[in-house]
């Protein structure tokens, strides 16, 4: 029997728990968000985050990025990972135009890519379609027409990871026929794709490998429409 090839992590989640403090009328409490999730993501993978509100995961992708310490446990990563509407955060009073070029320079694209890929960006976000959008600040956009430019900023290169908080959710079918496959590419081209979305059908057309957490812990982790399946039975269970 051959040997199946090493896969290569580029995420390793080791006994994760995040907690952070809000504050409610009687004081600040610790809100425990995470707790103690394990998982490795490899090289070449799409993975779907599912759960219901307040499960945890856009909490576990900002710490993946780097931008909420773990209260215990690890998170170790390869390259530098990228949470779209974070890494690429886009500025109301600008024109789309400038912030293709200030998101682009965040994503650690260089000034000559930028100038390279622009009118791809542009017309991927199909933000133009119906007239001369971008030179308008961005503060005119709608929301989805905000986060259709910050996905195509985001799939204009490569990432080692790349995470996705409910981007797909926006636009039209065409936009989200071209995001699933700027996503296979992203796969195919660079590392790990990880997706948060409330859409289960989405999910099982974009990935191949689901995380379900509930109330902050990984309650099953394997192929996205087994996992699918599970989370939904479980979810009808409760009505």
């Amino acid at each position: 029997m051959a040997e199946q090839p090493a896969q290569t992590p580029t995420v390793i989640a080791d006994d994760v728990h995040i907690t952070y403090k809000v504050q409610s009328g009687t004081g600040a409490r610790e809100v425990h968000a995470v707790k103690g999730v394990t998982f490795v993501a490899h090289k070449g993978e799409a993975i779907g985050l599912i759960g219901s509100n307040g499960s945890g995961k856009s909490t576990l992708l900002k710490a993946v990025a780097g931008l909420l310490p773990p209260a215990g446990g690890h998170i170790y990563t390869r390259g530098r990972p990228s949470l779209l509407g974070v890494n690429a955060a886009l500025m109301n009073d600008l024109s789309g135009e400038r912030n293709v070029v200030l998101g682009g320079l965040a994503m650690g694209m260089t000034r000559r890519e930028i100038r390279e890929r622009y009118q791809q960006i542009v017309d991927f976000s199909g933000i133009d379609d119906k007239g001369d959008f971008i030179t308008l600040p961005m503060r005119t956009y709608s929301s989805g027409m905000a986060a259709r430019l910050r996905f195509s900023i985001a799939a204009a290169r490569t990432h080692d990871v790349l995470m996705i908080d409910e981007a797909l959710a926006t636009g039209d079918a065409a936009f989200q026929r071209r995001s699933k496959a700027r996503i296979a590419e992203l796969r195919a081209t660079a590392g790990t794709v990880f997706l948060v979305s409330h859409n289960n059908r989405t999910v099982t057309e974009t990935c191949h490998r689901a995380i379900w957490l509930e109330a902050g812990a990984l309650r099953m982790d394997g192929p996205a429409k087994d996992v699918v399946a599970a989370y939904e039975q479980h979810t009808k269970a409760k009505k």
